[in-house]
Protein backbone atom coordinates (compact mmCIF):
# COMPACT_ATOMS: atom_id res chain seq x y z
CA UNK A 1 0.00 0.00 0.00
CA UNK A 2 1.04 3.40 -0.51
CA UNK A 3 3.48 4.27 2.65
CA UNK A 4 1.69 8.47 2.94
CA UNK A 5 -1.67 6.60 3.27
CA UNK A 6 -0.44 4.12 5.63
CA UNK A 7 1.23 6.90 8.39
CA UNK A 8 -1.89 9.00 7.62
CA UNK A 9 -4.01 6.24 8.77
CA UNK A 10 -1.73 5.04 11.65
CA UNK A 11 -2.26 8.61 12.90
CA UNK A 12 -6.24 8.88 12.42
CA UNK A 13 -6.93 5.88 14.43
CA UNK A 14 -4.39 7.01 17.22
CA UNK A 15 -5.96 10.44 17.22
CA UNK A 16 -9.32 8.26 17.73
CA UNK A 17 -8.25 6.72 21.08
CA UNK A 18 -6.91 9.78 22.50
CA UNK A 19 -3.34 9.04 21.98
CA UNK A 20 -0.21 10.91 23.40
CA UNK A 21 -0.04 13.93 20.69
CA UNK A 22 3.54 13.01 20.64
CA UNK A 23 2.93 9.62 18.76
CA UNK A 24 0.30 11.05 16.10
CA UNK A 25 2.51 14.00 15.41
CA UNK A 26 5.16 11.46 14.69
CA UNK A 27 3.40 9.40 12.11
CA UNK A 28 2.38 12.46 10.47
CA UNK A 29 5.43 14.35 10.56
CA UNK A 30 6.75 11.09 9.17
CA UNK A 31 3.97 11.45 6.29
CA UNK A 32 4.68 15.01 5.15
CA UNK A 33 8.89 14.01 5.20
CA UNK A 34 7.88 11.22 2.43
CA UNK A 35 5.04 13.47 0.34
CA UNK A 36 5.51 13.85 -3.05
CA UNK A 37 9.03 11.07 -2.89
CA UNK A 38 7.82 8.30 -4.99
CA UNK A 39 8.01 4.48 -4.26
CA UNK A 40 11.16 4.10 -6.23
CA UNK A 41 12.95 6.82 -4.70
CA UNK A 42 11.69 5.54 -1.32
CA UNK A 43 12.82 1.70 -1.97
CA UNK A 44 16.37 3.49 -3.31
CA UNK A 45 16.32 5.37 0.00
CA UNK A 46 15.63 1.97 2.04
CA UNK A 47 18.14 0.10 0.52
CA UNK A 48 21.06 2.53 0.75
CA UNK A 49 20.18 3.41 4.37
CA UNK A 50 18.84 7.20 4.16
CA UNK A 51 15.28 6.29 4.53
CA UNK A 52 15.86 5.83 8.45
CA UNK A 53 18.89 9.05 8.53
CA UNK A 54 16.09 11.45 6.85
CA UNK A 55 15.25 14.04 8.86
CA UNK A 56 11.05 12.89 10.91
CA UNK A 57 11.76 8.99 9.85
CA UNK A 58 11.57 7.31 13.03
CA UNK A 59 12.11 3.68 14.02
CA UNK A 60 8.38 3.10 13.91
CA UNK A 61 7.73 4.74 11.27
CA UNK A 62 10.62 3.44 8.85
CA UNK A 63 9.08 0.19 9.54
CA UNK A 64 5.59 1.22 8.33
CA UNK A 65 7.22 2.36 5.19
CA UNK A 66 9.44 -0.67 4.31
CA UNK A 67 6.30 -2.78 4.91
CA UNK A 68 3.86 -0.78 2.91
CA UNK A 69 6.82 -1.27 0.26
CA UNK A 70 6.85 -4.50 0.35
CA UNK A 71 3.13 -4.25 -0.63
CA UNK A 72 2.01 -5.58 2.80
CA UNK A 73 -0.16 -3.98 5.06
CA UNK A 74 2.09 -2.74 8.13
CA UNK A 75 1.57 -4.18 11.27
CA UNK A 76 1.40 -1.14 13.54
CA UNK A 77 -1.70 -0.66 11.11
CA UNK A 78 -3.31 -3.79 11.12
CA UNK A 79 -3.11 -3.52 14.86
CA UNK A 80 -4.42 0.15 15.13
CA UNK A 81 -7.47 -1.01 12.89
CA UNK A 82 -7.84 -4.33 14.85
CA UNK A 83 -8.67 -1.68 17.80
CA UNK A 84 -10.35 0.40 15.63
CA UNK A 85 -13.31 -1.88 15.00
CA UNK A 86 -14.20 -1.31 18.39
CA UNK A 87 -17.00 0.87 18.78
CA UNK A 88 -15.83 3.89 21.06
CA UNK A 89 -19.03 4.12 22.76
CA UNK A 90 -21.31 1.23 23.89
CA UNK A 91 -25.13 2.14 22.58
CA UNK A 92 -26.36 5.07 20.57
CA UNK A 93 -25.74 2.64 17.33
CA UNK A 94 -29.79 3.75 15.89
CA UNK A 95 -29.18 7.26 16.20
CA UNK A 96 -25.75 7.35 14.97
CA UNK A 97 -26.99 5.61 11.75
CA UNK A 98 -29.16 8.45 11.55
CA UNK A 99 -26.28 11.20 11.74
CA UNK A 100 -25.39 12.62 8.23
CA UNK A 101 -23.00 15.42 8.98
CA UNK A 102 -21.50 17.40 12.08
CA UNK A 103 -21.29 21.59 11.90
CA UNK A 104 -18.28 21.90 14.58
CA UNK A 105 -14.75 21.22 13.12
CA UNK A 106 -11.45 23.02 13.33
CA UNK A 107 -8.91 22.62 10.39
CA UNK A 108 -4.57 23.87 10.55
CA UNK A 109 -6.21 27.76 9.86
CA UNK A 110 -7.00 27.74 13.47
CA UNK A 111 -6.12 25.73 16.19
CA UNK A 112 -6.71 22.16 14.45
CA UNK A 113 -3.90 19.85 13.47
CA UNK A 114 -4.75 19.07 9.90
CA UNK A 115 -5.51 20.87 6.75
CA UNK A 116 -9.01 21.20 5.52
CA UNK A 117 -8.22 18.34 2.31
CA UNK A 118 -7.12 15.92 5.39
CA UNK A 119 -10.35 16.41 7.66
CA UNK A 120 -12.33 15.86 4.51
CA UNK A 121 -11.11 13.34 3.46
CA UNK A 122 -11.40 11.87 7.21
CA UNK A 123 -14.93 12.74 7.08
CA UNK A 124 -15.21 11.04 3.91
CA UNK A 125 -13.79 7.89 5.18
CA UNK A 126 -16.71 8.08 8.53
CA UNK A 127 -19.47 8.40 5.27
CA UNK A 128 -20.35 11.88 6.21
CA UNK A 129 -22.61 13.89 3.89
CA UNK A 130 -21.71 16.82 4.78
CA UNK A 131 -18.84 18.55 7.32
CA UNK A 132 -18.78 22.18 8.41
CA UNK A 133 -15.90 23.85 8.86
CA UNK A 134 -15.98 26.20 11.95
CA UNK A 135 -12.52 27.65 12.87
CA UNK A 136 -12.05 30.38 15.19
CA UNK A 137 -13.02 34.14 15.27
CA UNK A 138 -10.41 36.94 15.92
CA UNK A 139 -10.53 37.45 19.37
CA UNK A 140 -9.69 33.75 20.46
CA UNK A 141 -5.72 34.63 19.53
CA UNK A 142 -4.73 31.75 21.90
CA UNK A 143 -6.30 29.49 19.26
CA UNK A 144 -5.17 31.05 16.19
CA UNK A 145 -8.60 33.00 15.61
CA UNK A 146 -8.80 34.25 11.55
CA UNK A 147 -8.90 37.30 10.39
CA UNK A 148 -11.63 38.16 8.09
CA UNK A 149 -8.55 37.97 5.40
CA UNK A 150 -7.67 34.69 6.46
CA UNK A 151 -11.25 33.67 6.34
CA UNK A 152 -11.61 34.62 3.18
CA UNK A 153 -8.94 32.60 1.98
CA UNK A 154 -10.58 29.64 3.98
CA UNK A 155 -13.51 30.11 1.87
CA UNK A 156 -11.83 30.05 -1.55
CA UNK A 157 -10.34 26.73 -0.23
CA UNK A 158 -13.39 25.33 0.64
CA UNK A 159 -15.17 26.75 -2.02
CA UNK A 160 -11.97 24.71 -4.46
CA UNK A 161 -13.28 21.49 -2.78
CA UNK A 162 -16.75 21.91 -3.51
CA UNK A 163 -16.56 23.25 -6.99
CA UNK A 164 -13.89 20.30 -8.12
CA UNK A 165 -16.92 17.53 -8.15
CA UNK A 166 -17.34 14.40 -5.96
CA UNK A 167 -13.59 13.62 -6.32
CA UNK A 168 -12.15 16.36 -3.94
CA UNK A 169 -14.62 15.41 -1.38
CA UNK A 170 -15.38 11.99 -2.17
CA UNK A 171 -19.03 12.94 -1.66
CA UNK A 172 -18.87 15.12 1.21
CA UNK A 173 -20.33 18.83 1.19
CA UNK A 174 -17.88 21.18 2.57
CA UNK A 175 -20.23 23.71 4.65
CA UNK A 176 -18.39 27.30 5.52
CA UNK A 177 -18.54 28.30 8.84
CA UNK A 178 -17.16 29.38 12.02
CA UNK A 179 -17.04 29.31 15.82
CA UNK A 180 -17.69 32.59 16.72
CA UNK A 181 -17.04 33.81 19.86
CA UNK A 182 -19.72 35.31 22.03
CA UNK A 183 -18.14 38.79 23.21
CA UNK A 184 -18.12 40.26 26.66
CA UNK A 185 -21.02 42.27 25.42
CA UNK A 186 -23.01 39.39 24.19
CA UNK A 187 -21.84 40.00 20.31
CA UNK A 188 -20.56 38.01 17.78
CA UNK A 189 -16.85 38.48 17.32
CA UNK A 190 -17.35 39.00 13.62
CA UNK A 191 -18.68 41.58 11.42
CA UNK A 192 -22.48 40.72 9.89
CA UNK A 193 -21.35 41.42 6.26
CA UNK A 194 -19.05 37.98 6.91
CA UNK A 195 -21.35 36.00 8.25
CA UNK A 196 -23.86 36.51 6.07
CA UNK A 197 -21.79 34.83 3.68
CA UNK A 198 -21.34 31.36 5.83
CA UNK A 199 -23.60 28.44 5.79
CA UNK A 200 -23.33 27.58 9.65
CA UNK A 201 -22.12 30.25 12.39
CA UNK A 202 -21.46 28.27 15.75
CA UNK A 203 -21.05 30.64 18.77
CA UNK A 204 -19.33 29.75 21.72
CA UNK A 205 -17.98 31.06 24.67
CA UNK A 206 -14.30 30.92 25.51
CA UNK A 207 -13.61 33.94 27.51
CA UNK A 208 -14.36 34.80 31.68
CA UNK A 209 -16.41 31.68 32.00
CA UNK A 210 -16.19 32.37 35.74
CA UNK A 211 -18.40 35.10 35.49
CA UNK A 212 -21.58 35.41 37.68
CA UNK A 213 -24.57 33.96 36.80
CA UNK A 214 -26.50 36.79 36.11
CA UNK A 215 -23.93 38.08 33.73
CA UNK A 216 -23.17 34.82 32.32
CA UNK A 217 -26.98 34.62 31.31
CA UNK A 218 -27.21 38.11 29.99
CA UNK A 219 -24.52 37.45 27.73
CA UNK A 220 -25.36 34.15 25.93
CA UNK A 221 -29.44 35.89 25.49
CA UNK A 222 -27.85 38.25 23.39
CA UNK A 223 -25.82 36.07 21.00
CA UNK A 224 -28.64 33.59 21.01
CA UNK A 225 -30.95 36.60 19.75
CA UNK A 226 -28.42 37.55 16.89
CA UNK A 227 -29.90 36.16 14.04
CA UNK A 228 -26.69 34.75 12.54
CA UNK A 229 -26.19 32.46 15.24
CA UNK A 230 -27.30 28.62 14.25
CA UNK A 231 -25.87 26.85 17.29
CA UNK A 232 -24.68 27.66 20.84
CA UNK A 233 -21.86 25.40 20.93
CA UNK A 234 -20.28 23.76 24.42
CA UNK A 235 -22.96 26.12 26.20
CA UNK A 236 -21.07 25.38 30.11
CA UNK A 237 -17.50 25.26 29.24
CA UNK A 238 -16.66 23.10 31.31
CA UNK A 239 -14.14 20.07 30.79
CA UNK A 240 -14.52 16.80 33.27
CA UNK A 241 -10.76 15.51 32.08
CA UNK A 242 -7.81 15.77 29.66
CA UNK A 243 -4.56 17.37 29.42
CA UNK A 244 -5.90 20.64 29.94
CA UNK A 245 -6.99 19.49 33.31
CA UNK A 246 -10.40 20.27 34.79
CA UNK A 247 -12.90 23.15 34.75
CA UNK A 248 -16.08 23.56 36.58
CA UNK A 249 -19.39 24.76 33.99
CA UNK A 250 -20.01 27.97 33.93
CA UNK A 251 -23.56 29.36 35.92
CA UNK A 252 -26.27 30.67 33.67
CA UNK A 253 -29.89 30.64 34.04
CA UNK A 254 -30.34 27.67 31.84
CA UNK A 255 -33.87 27.73 32.09
CA UNK A 256 -33.81 31.00 30.11
CA UNK A 257 -30.93 30.20 28.01
CA UNK A 258 -32.87 27.11 26.58
CA UNK A 259 -35.97 29.25 26.47
CA UNK A 260 -34.22 31.77 23.67
CA UNK A 261 -32.72 28.92 22.16
CA UNK A 262 -36.00 27.43 21.17
CA UNK A 263 -37.61 30.71 20.54
CA UNK A 264 -35.06 31.94 17.96
CA UNK A 265 -34.33 28.30 16.43
CA UNK A 266 -31.12 28.16 17.82
CA UNK A 267 -29.69 24.67 18.12
CA UNK A 268 -27.80 23.65 21.37
CA UNK A 269 -24.68 21.29 20.57
CA UNK A 270 -24.26 18.05 22.07
CA UNK A 271 -20.31 18.01 21.84
CA UNK A 272 -19.29 15.27 21.82
CA UNK A 273 -15.73 15.46 22.92
CA UNK A 274 -15.12 13.31 25.76
CA UNK A 275 -13.26 15.70 28.14
CA UNK A 276 -16.37 18.01 27.83
CA UNK A 277 -19.17 16.13 27.51
CA UNK A 278 -21.22 19.48 27.72
CA UNK A 279 -24.13 19.90 28.04
CA UNK A 280 -24.21 17.50 31.46
CA UNK A 281 -27.32 15.32 31.54
CA UNK A 282 -29.36 17.54 33.53
CA UNK A 283 -29.10 20.15 31.07
CA UNK A 284 -29.79 18.18 27.86
CA UNK A 285 -33.51 17.13 29.71
CA UNK A 286 -34.11 21.15 30.51
CA UNK A 287 -33.48 22.01 27.14
CA UNK A 288 -35.46 18.65 25.67
CA UNK A 289 -38.25 19.97 28.15
CA UNK A 290 -37.84 23.39 26.59
CA UNK A 291 -38.28 22.46 23.07
CA UNK A 292 -34.99 23.32 21.80
CA UNK A 293 -33.72 21.02 18.41
CA UNK A 294 -29.88 19.86 19.28
CA UNK A 295 -26.88 19.58 16.83
CA UNK A 296 -24.46 16.93 17.99
CA UNK A 297 -21.08 17.67 17.12
CA UNK A 298 -17.53 16.79 17.31
CA UNK A 299 -15.76 19.58 17.87
CA UNK A 300 -12.71 17.74 16.01
CA UNK A 301 -9.21 19.51 15.89
CA UNK A 302 -7.70 16.37 14.30
CA UNK A 303 -9.29 13.79 11.67
CA UNK A 304 -9.25 10.96 13.67
CA UNK A 305 -11.20 13.16 16.06
CA UNK A 306 -14.20 13.57 13.74
CA UNK A 307 -15.52 9.63 14.70
CA UNK A 308 -16.07 10.91 18.22
CA UNK A 309 -19.94 11.43 17.13
CA UNK A 310 -20.40 8.37 18.55
CA UNK A 311 -20.08 9.49 22.58
CA UNK A 312 -22.26 12.57 21.25
CA UNK A 313 -25.29 9.81 19.22
CA UNK A 314 -25.04 7.20 22.81
CA UNK A 315 -25.78 10.61 25.01
CA UNK A 316 -28.42 11.65 23.21
CA UNK A 317 -30.08 8.46 22.54
CA UNK A 318 -29.61 6.94 26.01
CA UNK A 319 -31.63 10.53 27.30
CA UNK A 320 -34.09 10.35 24.95
CA UNK A 321 -33.54 12.84 22.12
CA UNK A 322 -35.72 12.21 19.39
CA UNK A 323 -33.97 12.13 15.70
CA UNK A 324 -36.21 14.43 14.42
CA UNK A 325 -34.74 17.69 16.68
CA UNK A 326 -31.46 16.67 15.95
CA UNK A 327 -30.48 19.07 13.12
CA UNK A 328 -27.58 16.89 12.18
CA UNK A 329 -30.01 14.09 10.89
CA UNK A 330 -31.21 16.33 8.23
CA UNK A 331 -30.37 16.10 4.75
CA UNK A 332 -27.79 18.86 3.57
CA UNK A 333 -30.53 20.72 1.79
CA UNK A 334 -33.09 21.05 4.83
CA UNK A 335 -29.98 21.85 7.07
CA UNK A 336 -28.83 24.66 4.99
CA UNK A 337 -32.51 26.08 4.87
CA UNK A 338 -32.81 25.86 8.41
CA UNK A 339 -29.55 27.84 9.16
CA UNK A 340 -30.47 30.43 6.38
CA UNK A 341 -33.78 30.78 7.50
CA UNK A 342 -31.89 31.84 11.01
Amino acid sequence: MDPVDALSEIAFWLERELAPSFKVKAFRRAADTIRGLDQDDLRTRNADGRLGRMKGIGGRTGEVIRQALAGDVPDYLASARERGARPLAEGGETLRAQLRGDLHSHSDFSDGGSPIEEMVAAAALLGREYLALTDHSPSLTIANGLSTERLERELDIVAGINGSGIDAGAGVRVLTGIEVDILEDGTLDQTPDVLDRLDVVVASVHSKLRSDRKTMTRRMLAAIADPHTNVLGHCTGRLVTGGRGTRPPSEFDAEAVFAACAEHDVAVEINSRPERVDPPDELIALALDAGCRFSIDTDAHAPGQLDFLQYGAERAERLGVPAERIVTTWPVEQLLAWSDAG
